[in-house]
């Protein structure tokens, strides 16, 4: 196991969760690791729309890696990647691009089950570990369900549906259950109490605070693709500004000094 993949394994025990603020490209990842951030995760639809792709499962499977190997270049923290389904409804195909993830320096992934069935995501998790075992590597794999963000079952069914969905991923092999859209304290303990692993949530309109976050059991939270998509509501307002009026005075208000910038990347 690499030093880094042990390092974001030690940050899901913490009391207060771990916050990854998600990022879409190298330079994203650098800011917010120079802000403190202690690992890095990837939001899959800033990736896709930074490379002029539509999100859900149309990034071709180079590009991820080249991303993924462009931030390990300028990251000294851990690195985990949203690999949406795995780009495969073939297991063995899926475990092959997580090793080639490890293999530019990933600590861990994020794999999604989405409209597919629950046992197509197990069976890809439990081939990810049987393919990192037989090469003598680790990745944290964290299983994502989308039983609340998607509204795969009816609303009473929900939360049984997505612990059962967590206990079956539980059992293939994932070190972590991540549900996003889950915001209520009552739903998230109760899916804390129930799958027994370290549970993440994303950053949603009435989600409480990391603090209570921790209180109630959570151990990641993750800020989703929130930044990409203000950044981008900001950057149409500024461009829709510049190409009405030609001013210039708006373009420097609040932005972040060249210099500082180019700190960012310097002696990497």
């Amino acid at each position: 196991m690499s030093e880094l993949t042990q390092k974001f394994r030690e940050l899901h025990v913490n009391t207060l969760p771990l916050r990854l603020p998600n990022a879409w490209d190298a330079g994203s990842a650098r800011l917010f690791e120079s802000l403190g951030a202690p690992a890095i995760a990837t939001t899959s639809a800033g990736v896709a729309w930074a490379m002029g792709y539509p999100d859900n499962r149309v990034l071709p499977v180079e590009r991820v890696i080249d991303v993924a190997a462009n931030m390990v270049r300028v990251l000294k923290v851990p690195l985990s990647v949203d690999i949406e389904n795995g780009y495969s409804d073939n297991p063995h195909t899926v475990a092959d691009l997580a090793l080639r993830l490890i293999d530019v320096g990933v600590s861990g992934i994020n794999i999604e089950d989405g409209p597919d069935s629950p046992s197509l995501l197990a069976a890809k998790i439990e081939a990810i570990r049987q393919a990192a075992a037989k090469a003598g590597l680790d990745i944290f794999v964290n299983a994502r369900t989308d039983v609340f963000l998607a509204g795969l079952v009816d609303v009473p069914a929900r939360l049984g549906e997505a612990i059962t969905r967590g206990t079956l991923y539980r059992s293939a092999g994932t070190d972590g259950l991540f549900v996003p859209a889950l915001h209520e304290p009552e739903a998230i303990k109760a899916v804390v109490a129930g799958v027994s692993l370290p549970v993440n949530v994303m950053a949603w309109p009435g989600l409480p605070a990391a603090a209570e976050l921790g209180a109630l059991g959570v151990r990641r939270l993750s800020a989703g693709s929130g930044i990409p998509q203000l950044l981008w509501g900001q950057a149409e307002k500024l461009a829709r500004a510049f190409l009405e009026s030609g001013r210039s005075e708006p373009m420097s208000e609040g932005s972040m000094p060249y210099p500082q910038l180019q700190g960012l990347f310097k002696n990497l």
